[in-house]
């Protein structure tokens, strides 16, 4: 592979592969924005994935525009999608797209001389210098069906890492326009040298790394362990399921909510008498962390107010009153006989 010095016709300047060329001897900067990063391995796997499509768009476009074509892989790079956007000229050409079945919306971009040189092509013409305008309503089309065979390759060339249906949503002309994503998410873009004719331009296709990532490290997750990695793996496992059981957390018990206006809270007096929407009928709910977990009714265990679980109320299923004598009977009952026992 070649690596390109210049960035021709883009504002923005492709990185090197990320590959380390050697071990450092000093110490070596660590970004907390992006703890997780490209290993070799996933650099490699996605660096196939990106030479099979370059090989597949290369040959659509010289069969598709009947002229010379050629698409490269330049670069693999790791950033956050503001450094990204940042780093396009405008106008360009930002085609963003879905990634089913994968969430997020990734982009593939070009410059707009490159796609005006395309649709020459495709009409006839000889290319060469071309205007710097949007496209026309006759030129949208054209250039929305060679995209979508771009896609297709795309799809293609991405059958050994995950199954995509990409499918186009939007072009935009102007990159700060493009709200593919937050300024601070992480991106894996890949740089392309393309030339259609004698026209030339760096492309670019981002992809959204909390998307992609999983799917790289599905190789990792279906190696062989070793039998002092899975029994250190289970010794893990028990210690946070340890950790977990013993930790205090906050349990409350609850009864149905009341709306209320905001004119009668602020009126609120000691003495007034809040009615609630809480049916007698209804056990109340045990929850933790605003999740109920269990159904309980009230009642008292010697001094002390306590509530008594009971089965959870089926969907359509009238709950079953249990006055509050009879829960403290029954919380009586249970601790004598725990004593006996």
């Amino acid at each position: 592979m070649t690596q390109s010095t210049s960035a021709t016709g883009s504002g923005r300047t492709p990185g090197k592969m990320s590959r380390r060329g050697g071990k450092s001897s000093g110490p070596e900067p660590y970004d907390f924005r992006r703890p997780t990063k490209l290993s070799r391995e996933h650099i490699r796997t996605l660096q196939i994935a990106y030479e099979t499509f370059a090989r597949q768009y290369a040959t659509l476009l010289t069969t598709s525009l009947r002229a010379v074509s050629q698409v490269s892989l330049i670069s693999i790079e790791q950033l956050t999608y503001d450094e990204y956007i940042s780093g396009l000229s405008s106008p360009t050409i930002v085609a963003m797209f879905s990634i089913d079945p994968l969430p997020g919306t990734a982009i593939l971009e070009f410059s707009l001389s490159t796609a005006m040189a395309c649709i020459d092509h495709m009409l006839g013409g000889p290319g060469g210098p071309q205007p710097q305008r949007p496209l026309s309503d006759i030129e949208t089309p054209l250039l929305h069906g060679l995209i979508e065979r771009t896609l297709g390759e795309l799809r293609y060339a991405f059958e050994g890492i995950v199954a995509l249906r990409p499918e186009m949503t939007t072009i935009e002309y102007n990159p700060q326009f493009a709200q593919a994503g937050a300024t601070s998410d992480a991106v894996i873009v890949a740089s392309f040298e393309m030339r259609v004719g004698t026209e030339e331009c760096v492309a670019s296709i981002c992809l959204p790394f909390g998307s992609i990532f999983p799917k790289l490290q599905g190789e990792q997750g279906s190696a062989v362990l070793t039998e002092a990695q899975r029994l250190a793996r289970e010794a893990a496992y028990r210690n946070v399921v340890a950790g977990l059981e013993g930790a205090p957390i906050e349990v409350a018990v609850r009864f149905q909510p009341v709306r209320m206006h905001p004119a009668d809270l602020v009126g609120l007096r000691p003495g007034d008498v809040v009615p609630l929407a809480h049916t007698t009928s209804t056990p109340l709910a045990v929850t933790t962390a605003d999740i109920t977990f269990a159904y309980a009714v009230p009642g008292a265990q010697g001094n002390r107010l306590a509530c008594l679980v009971v089965p959870s109320p089926q969907p359509g299923q009238r709950p079953t009153h249990r006055p509050a004598g009879h829960a403290a009977g029954q919380l009586g009952q249970n601790r004598a006989e725990e004593t006996r026992r």
